[in-house]
């Protein structure tokens, strides 16, 4: 673990300014890490609506893959893991409990 000195050492407040949660950072972590800083917005939303396992998952294939589009194929693991199933109303409701007449 880095030490507050350190930290404050390294902190550049022209280039760190907009990252303030830490579902920021690894949103920019991973735009870093797929060599897709353009898209950092998207990645900071992913990473704060989407289980972390499932993105951590999709990056550690991307990452053994050695692919040359990483952001593309991460998006497919993703889409592949279920991560933009959108949930239902039918799906929250529980019509299985209810009798039928």
């Amino acid at each position: 673990m880095d030490s507050i000195k350190k930290i404050l050492k390294n902190f550049n407040p022209l280039e760190d300014k907009y990252v303030s949660r830490e579902y920021q950072s690894f949103g920019v972590h991973l735009s870093e890490k797929l060599d897709d800083t353009a898209r950092k917005g998207l990645y900071i939303k992913m990473a704060k609506n989407l289980p972390r396992p499932v993105l951590e998952q999709a990056l550690r294939f991307v990452m053994d893959s050695g692919a040359r589009k990483k952001g593309a194929l991460f998006m497919w693991k993703l889409k592949e893991l279920g991560a933009f199933k959108k949930k239902t109303q039918s799906d929250s409701s529980p019509t299985h409990l209810i009798p039928s007449e």
